[in-house]
């Protein structure tokens, strides 16, 4: 909650034991506060209170409410009440507010927004989970990109995160995959081009499998795939240890690409790492009576909950995703201890997490409720579908060093005497492809354009980090002119561009509290968006080195202000705040 809700609240709370004595229960504060609302017109003032939450509880028309709460509320040195129809509308002090506003933010400094609410409490995050011997490409942006911001902004309330990442690195095509290089691979060649050596490999192991199906009608090389994939199950010393060459490899080639994005993990924990662990899995369900049997398959029935039965074991005896992703959850309640556990996955997996939890829910554990599916939507680039079998398929590593590329080209062209151009580039470049992830609700498929994502002007990256320049570049010349130590005079930001610039920033905690709960990074995204909005507007329309010097240095705080604001923003949703461009 911001301090400006909580004082209003305070406010509220008070005048209405004064107004209605006789009432036998009023809101709290906090329910007070989670009532207010910001008015859809800005003549309407800053914070609307809807007395209609209350007609039912004092028996009174929500007009006769607000004008009995207006009467009684006086305190002009922070704000004015006033009615509208059976709304309470607040107008804050706008001197007051400015310098409230900006004594917090400048004290908090990259803490601004920051809270002790998670102290004590641990959110697991899985996220990007990666395949291995396959490289990472466009289609994981999204869940690397959500996943990582959504582990800084719990971090940012004070929770202990638990970043996963749960590596696809179990199942026959890695027997496969051995069967190839042992056939057709050598060490070198795969040193040499990493993961992209194994991807030859294995579609040549599919295209000579074809081959010997259509000319012989055997399959000798899909046998021998699984015998190797049942060699490395059994931890067979020379399969093994090519399996985990090939993890080793792919992890090489996919940490190159979390450098670019700076993106950490405390965990890779994936689906080989449970392979030992679903034993308990299916002692569990047998021993509580949910595991059935259904044409030779070990599923558990979730016909009263309007689902499909959750598979368990296949007829052959193999576990499935359910199975590990199960172990996996036992797995991390056990040693994390997690008050939510996070799973960053497309859309379309909707309903394997729904049958899985709810299998969790019937095995008795109370946590079940405490893991959440943060779905998202899928990414297409520049109106194409993307297709791996279709031969359309975007790697994320090239899509970022074309960004980098394109927003170099950019920069000569714009700002040609710009100092350390490559280093701005990548920020920008970079940030450019996770703002275009993270600007809309997660749920929203995304298309993306260079044309879009690069443009400087526009609710873009580029735009958000330009206008965190630009603050820098205004305190570099106040810092050259050495004005002395001034107080600032407030009332120089009573004007309407400053008042919304400093409701943006004054809303910004309230956003990063609210991604949290929604897990939406992309609020944050819309606010950070919103004080660059507002700070530009703010810059043309007033003369912030004025001659004046209280309001000079009114204007000057403001902007340090609305560039902390900026870096924070940018930094929670994973992008770097470039100080010239």
């Amino acid at each position: 909650m911001d301090d400006m809700k909580q004082m209003l609240a305070g406010l509220i709370a008070a005048a209405m034991k004064e107004g209605f004595p006789e009432a036998a229960e009023l809101p709290t504060e906090g329910e007070i506060a989670g009532f207010l609302e910001v008015p859809p017109e800005r003549d309407m003032g800053d914070y609307a209170f809807p007395c209609f939450k209350l007609s039912r509880t004092l028996r009174k028309a929500p007009p006769v409410i607000a004008q009995t709460l207006a009467v009684i509320i006086d305190a002009p040195e922070t704000c004015t009440a006033r009615t509208l129809g059976g709304y309470l509308n607040f107008d804050f002090n706008r001197g007051s507010f400015a310098e409230a506003t900006i004594a917090k933010v400048l004290a908090a400094e990259d803490r601004y927004g920051a809270s002790t609410k998670g102290n004590g409490k641990t959110i697991c995050i899985d996220y990007s989970s990666i395949n291995i011997a396959k490289r990472f490409h466009i289609g994981h942006l999204s869940t690397t990109m959500i996943g990582h911001s959504l582990k800084r902004i719990y971090d940012h309330l004070g929770y202990t995160t638990i970043g996963i990442n749960h590596l696809g690195d179990w199942g026959t095509q890695f027997g496969k995959l051995v069967s190839a290089y042992r056939r057709w691979g050598s060490q070198a060649e795969v040193e040499k081009d990493g993961v992209e050596a194994l991807t030859r490999l294995y579609v040549k192991f599919h295209e000579e499998a074809e081959k010997e199906e259509k000319s012989t009608g055997t399959h000798t090389l899909e046998d021998e795939g699984r015998a190797y994939f049942k060699a490395i199950e059994d931890g067979e010393p020379e399969a093994l240890s090519l399996f985990n060459w090939f993890k080793e490899v792919t992890l090489r080639d996919c940490d190159r690409v979390y450098q670019l994005l700076d993106v950490k993990f405390d965990s890779y924990a994936g689906e080989a790492f449970y392979n030992d662990k679903m034993g308990r899995v299916l002692e569990e369900l047998k021993a509580k009576h949910l595991l059935t049997i259904s044409e030779g398959a070990s599923i558990v029935d979730l016909s009263d909950a309007d689902m499909p039965p959750c598979l368990i074991l296949k007829k052959d005896g193999a576990t499935l995703y359910a199975t590990r992703d199960i172990a996996a959850a036992l797995y991390r309640a056990d040693t994390y201890h997690f008050d939510k556990c996070l799973y960053v996955v497309a859309y379309q997996q909707d309903l394997h997490f729904r049958q899985w939890f709810k299998v969790v829910e019937k095995m008795g554990y109370p946590w079940a409720k405490d893991l959440v599916h943060v779905a998202f939507g899928m990414i297409s680039y520049e109106g194409q579908t993307l297709s791996t079998r279709k031969g359309h398929v975007v790697y994320l590593e090239d899509l970022l060093r074309r960004a980098q590329e394109k927003a170099l080209a950019i920069i000569e062209e714009k700002s040609p005497g710009l100092t350390n151009k490559e280093e701005v580039a990548r920020q920008v470049g970079i940030g450019a492809v996770i703002y275009t992830d993270l600007q809309n609700n997660r749920i929203k498929d995304i298309d993306f354009w260079w044309d879009r994502a690069l443009n400087f002007d526009g609710e873009t990256g580029p735009y958000v980090q330009y206008t965190h320049a630009r603050c820098c570049s205004v305190l570099r010349k106040a810092e050259e002119q050495q004005a002395p130590d001034i107080a600032p005079d407030y009332t120089a930001l009573t004007d309407d561009d400053a008042q919304a610039l400093l409701r943006s920033i004054s809303r910004f905690p309230e956003a990063i509290a609210d991604a949290a709960d929604k897990n939406e990074p992309s609020m944050v995204t819309r606010a950070v968006t919103d004080v660059a909005k507002t700070y530009n507007k703010f810059y043309y329309e007033h003369r912030i080195l004025d001659e004046d010097a209280g309001v000079r240095e009114a204007r000057l705080r403001l902007t340090r202000a609305a560039l902390s604001v900026l870096k924070t923003g940018l930094y929670l949703i994973g992008m770097e705040a470039p100080e010239r461009m």
